[in-house]
């Protein structure tokens, strides 16, 4: 595993003047009109394997209802590379596309979704390069956004399958959820937080089923 990478300076700062305005502009417009983020009834369009998931740890997961395009967030589907569940019971489910080979414009998109039943402490990684260290897999807090009942923290230095991504970090009922994204081409950081946010406000809560 590599060691935690710092972000560009300059993209740095302009990332944190976009955070320091997310909470407050989202909770300004919920505010103005709380009836309008309720208008739409979100549905898990492939809760089957979100239930599958919820069941097996037996702790709720949250099923994305939105995910950039191509991306859908079906479980054992063809964008999901990774979907891993740990004697713990944490998981954490992958979704990417990239573009690449000859004449490919080049890119990709990715994002990742992790749980800590029973857990609401941000976890360690071991740094890279021979160094054993213990570390936060998640650091450096730009702030907080809150959407669909949700205030996260927004994270920019982060480690393992999360390294180069903006993460979201959430506490619900004695857990610790994240939601995060690539920075990487097509996207720049503010189409990330766009993302980010859009996808916060996409996310069903699937509770374990107890029959």
């Amino acid at each position: 595993m590599r060691g935690p990478r710092l972000l560009v300076p300059l993209a740095l700062a302009a990332l944190t003047l976009v955070a320091a305005g997310c909470s407050s502009t989202e909770s300004r417009a919920e505010a103005a009109s709380p009836a309008a983020t309720h208008t739409a009834k979100k549905t898990c369009k492939y809760r089957a394997g979100w239930q599958k998931l919820a069941n097996r740890i037996d702790a709720p997961v949250y099923c994305p209802t939105w995910l950039p395009d191509p991306l859908v967030p079906q479980l054992d589907g063809r964008w999901n590379n990774i979907y891993a569940v740990d004697p713990d019971r944490s998981y954490l489910v992958s979704f990417v596309w990239q573009e690449t080979g000859p004449g490919a414009a080049g890119g990709e998109l990715h994002v990742n979704l992790r749980g800590y039943p029973g857990r609401t402490a941000i976890p360690l990684c071991t740094r890279g390069g021979g160094d054993k260290q213990k570390i936060p897999c998640f650091s450096d807090a730009r702030g907080t956004i809150s959407a669909n009942g949700i205030r996260a923290t927004m994270f920019t230095v982060n480690q393992d399958a999360d390294q180069w991504h903006v993460l979201l970090a959430w506490r619900h009922e004695g857990s610790l959820y994240t939601l995060s994204e690539h920075v990487a081409p097509p996207l720049t950081y503010r189409k990330v937080l766009a993302y980010l946010k859009r996808e916060l406000r996409s996310l069903v809560l699937v509770e374990p089923s107890r029959a």
